[in-house]
Parts: structure tokens; sequence; C-alpha cells
């Protein structure tokens, strides 16, 4: 039988996570194993927290959003310890690509029953992220979401930052390398792509698969701003990428290039361009559906 220790960051989804964490161990506990949580201070604990519970040969089970979970990645993938992922974020946009259910008592029966499962991450400025990288009016839009826009209601949240940002944002010239491809544009964005998820729910990248070691890189070229804002509903639907402002490329090499343009991944600040993204195949080992 597992031994889990739950680590969550109290700071997630408004202070949520902590009643979650609460339950996950309630429901943990219920099985006969033993359990502990741990209440995450910040960014610098996690390689510690992590390399306490590979000592103790624990299960990890994380219980936050996207951020947390790629705090939690470096450290994860470092000591080779076994995940769970409990979503409790604004976007869980990571946990969405692997189908994770929403409701807590069903996530938390994965970290029991769930199967091991190798999947990719990316390697960025000296760190393991997992879900994409990206430079432009997305960055601008993460910018938007952390500064404020938590008074909004959560499903509101980058709905606006997103308006907010195309109006924002002037378009810059990229120059992104995907393995020895290159492609020069005037534009809005790039993303680098593991999941095909971001922004709560956008789906970027309809393509993009975990599992495949490749990441999928969408560019979006410059084009009216009033019709990317009506185009906003094509990013849920995936349908975005016939528009003939989006090109895609995929590989396991993205160099991006623009000037003053701040890198984000996942929701935080990752380094100002030039950066480039790597993909990890297989490196996470998360307890999943099989």
């Amino acid at each position: 039988m597992r031994s889990f220790h739950i680590i969550a960051n109290p700071l997630s989804g408004g202070g949520r996570a902590v009643q979650v964490a609460r339950e996950v161990a309630a429901d943990l506990g219920d099985t006969g194993s033993a359990v502990r949580i741990t209440f995450s201070p910040g960014i610098e604990a996690a390689d510690g927290l992590v390399r306490d519970t590979a000592a103790a040969d624990e299960t990890c089970v994380v219980v936050g959003g996207d951020g947390m979970v790629s705090t939690m990645a470096g450290p994860l993938h470092k000591y080779d310890v076994t995940a769970a992922i409990i979503p409790s974020g604004r976007g869980n946009d990571f946990a969405r690509q692997l189908a994770i259910p929403e409701n807590i008592h069903d996530a938390t029966r994965l970290a029991v029953g769930g199967v091991e499962t190798k999947v990719d991450a990316i390697e960025v400025a000296d760190r393991i992220v997992v879900g994409s990288v990206y430079a432009g009016v997305d960055s601008r839009v993460s910018e938007l979401v952390n500064a404020g826009s938590g008074r909004l209601p959560s499903a509101l949240q980058y709905q606006v930052a997103s308006v907010r940002g195309l109006m924002e944002f002037s378009p810059r010239n990229y120059r992104v390398q995907v393995d020895d491809e290159v492609f020069d544009y005037r534009g809005f964005t790039v993303i680098a792509a593991n999941s095909g998820y971001y922004g709560k729910g956008m789906h970027i990248a309809p393509d993009a698969d975990v599992r495949d070691g490749l990441l999928d890189v969408v560019m979006v070229g410059a084009g009216s701003r009033a019709k990317f804002v009506r185009a906003l509903p094509q990013l849920y639907r995936g349908t975005h990428l016939k528009n003939p402002e989006v090109t895609v490329a995929r590989g396991a090499s993205v160099r991006i290039e623009a000037e003053d343009v701040m890198a984000y991944a996942d929701g935080d600040p990752v380094a100002p361009v030039p950066v480039t993204a790597r993909a990890l195949p297989g490196a996470l080992r998360l307890l999943l559906n099989g």
C-alpha cells in the first residue's frame, strides 16, 4: 500500500486548496494509507519537500493549479518521484490535458488506483515546466491575471484579461527556430506547447500530445485586433488553426527571439526572450487513467 505526501499551495484557488488538501487526506486515509500534508511556504521549498518525499518512499500528491504543478515538476523529475495531481487552481489546464477529473474525490482515486504513466515536460531557462512556454500577448494576459484580475469571478478572469491584452499589446518581429526550421514573422505571440490547453481552457494546440517527445509550436501573425477578439471563442474550440494568421510547427527544440517580450510558462514569468524551450520526453511519472 502506498504512503502519500500531500503538498499543497495554500494560496491556490483563492485559498481553496487548503480545504481540498484536507478532503484528499481524508479520502486517502479511508483506504488505510499513511498520509501527511505539507502546505508549501513557497517555490524555494519545493526541492526539499520532494527530496523528503523520495527519502520516505512516498507518493507525492500535488494540490494546486498549473503554477504549482510546474513548481513541483523540476524536483519530481530530479528525484524521480511518482505523483498524482489534484487540480484546485484557476486554470488547471495541464490536468485538463491529462483528463484528470475536476471532482476532488474522483481525482483522488487516481492517486490510489491510477496507472503510473510517463509524460513529457519542458526545459526552459534552467527550470522545468509542464504545459507551455509562450511569449507575446499571452504574456501580457498572464501578467494582468496575476496582477489583479483575481477580483473578477474566476470564470471571467482570463476572458477579460485576453481582450485587454489584445488591446494593449503591439505586434513584434519574431524569429522562431523549431529544430532546424526558421520562421520570421510579425505577430502577436508564439506558444511552444507540451499540453494542448492554456489560459483556463483555451485549446491553443489541439494536436499536442504529452507523450510524443515533441512540442507543438503555434505562431500567431499580426492581424486586426477586432478580428482576434471576435475569434477568441475559436481558441476554446481549437478551431483557430485554420486562420491564415496562424502557423503551426512541431519539434523537440524551440528558440524564440523578439524585442521586449517576457516569456511565460504555465502562468508565471520565466525570462526575457530570447529563450530556448526543449522537450523532456518522459520526464514525469504521474498516476493517470489507464
